[in-house]
């Protein structure tokens, strides 16, 4: 029997035989998505659809969604819900590509990108949401600052060993990844494009490595116990959203140019990580 007093003196007792009424509300499942009004929710709904619809269609678009679900949803939930996600989506997607793996590149960024996901998992772990959500504000907005520029002038390609440069962005991809739960395409990005991988190629390596990824950062969320009821809730929540994103970016074709939609995708990236900054 344990004794908790209240402010004006007295005992409130709670019973043993309901232990959950002792844990905080996080660990009861469900109160992230259940707090959200009928409006937050279709936003949640709607964000989910359209983002995986732009990756099913372009092969790109997703990362837009994470900044935007961070408005409504706590980062510290998001992050661990949406790694799960992630593993879904890139199963589902690297089916069709398989074949086109250069398995020689994806092999040589690897292993500092475990290195650099041991080193996220951690920074994760001793972070608050507030910490978390203004670093990832921070990043999406020079992420989508960098990406808007690339697309008016070509960036230049880093020179040097391309050993060194498959280390660093290995290991930059995998920190970043870990610690806010997206966005580490920019630094596998700059290394797959600098070996000029063809199309085809780029897009299934990547997919590939970022699966890799999201598994590794996801049995180390395991580790540090981030997946809580809520966690999963979130997760069971936005599965049905994404496979119909993919089914219908499967089936469109928008009448954006690549350079558009791109452009598109980066002025939504800048506005969300600003919001996220002054929330």
């Amino acid at each position: 029997m344990a004794l908790q007093f209240g402010s004006r003196g007295e005992t409130t007792q709670f019973s043993e035989l309901d232990p959950s009424a002792k844990l905080p509300a996080i660990r009861r499942g469900g109160s992230a998505i259940q707090s959200l009004s009928i409006i937050e929710i279709a936003y949640c709904c709607v964000v989910i659809v359209l983002a995986y619809a732009a990756r099913g269609s372009t092969g790109f678009g997703a990362a837009a969604a994470f900044p935007l679900m961070g408005l409504v949803v706590p980062i510290k939930l998001l992050i661990p819900a949406w790694t799960l996600l992630g593993i879904c989506a890139g199963i589902t997607l690297l089916g069709r590509d398989s074949r086109n793996i250069a398995w020689k590149e994806a092999a040589k960024i690897l292993p500092t990108c475990v290195l650099g996901v041991l080193l996220g998992i951690y920074l994760f772990s001793i972070l608050d949401g507030l910490w978390l959500q203004r670093g990832l504000g921070i990043l999406v907005v020079c992420y989508g600052c960098y990406s808007l520029w690339a697309t008016f002038r070509p960036i230049a390609k880093p020179h040097g060993p391309s050993w060194l440069l498959a280390a660093v962005m290995g290991f930059g991809g995998g920190v970043v990844g870990a610690t806010f739960g997206t966005l580490a395409s920019l630094f596998f990005a700059i290394y797959f494009d600098a070996t000029r991988l063809p199309k085809e190629a780029f897009r299934a390596t990547m997919s590939a490595v970022l699966l890799v990824l999201t598994v590794g950062r996801g049995i180390g969320y395991w580790t540090v116990d981030q997946y809580s009821g809520e966690v999963l809730f979130i997760f069971a929540f936005a599965v049905p959203m994404m496979l119909l994103g993919i089914f219908i970016g499967d089936r469109i074709h928008t009448s954006l140019s690549d350079r558009a939609f791109r452009r598109t995708i980066c002025a939504i990236l800048i506005v969300s990580g600003t919001a996220l900054l002054v929330k």
